[in-house]
């Protein structure tokens, strides 16, 4: 496997995380109540954190040849 395709399945992973913080936020928002939103909402942001940095990664790391 190339680097340019491994780059490019890294960046889904953080785009997947992304979308799945985004979610999760939403689900502990408006649909759960008390102890488990606050879980609920701490796995989203760490997920939010995570993804961020994964794509910071790849657009900082340059082109591949």
């Amino acid at each position: 496997m190339s680097l340019s395709m491994l780059k490019m399945y890294i960046s889904f992973a953080g785009m997947i995380l992304l979308i799945l913080s985004i979610g999760l936020i939403l689900l502990s928002r408006y649909k759960l109540h008390g102890v488990i939103a606050g879980i609920v909402s701490v796995l989203a942001y760490i997920c939010l954190v995570v993804g961020g940095l994964i794509i910071l990664y790849i657009v900082f790391s340059g082109p591949t040849g």
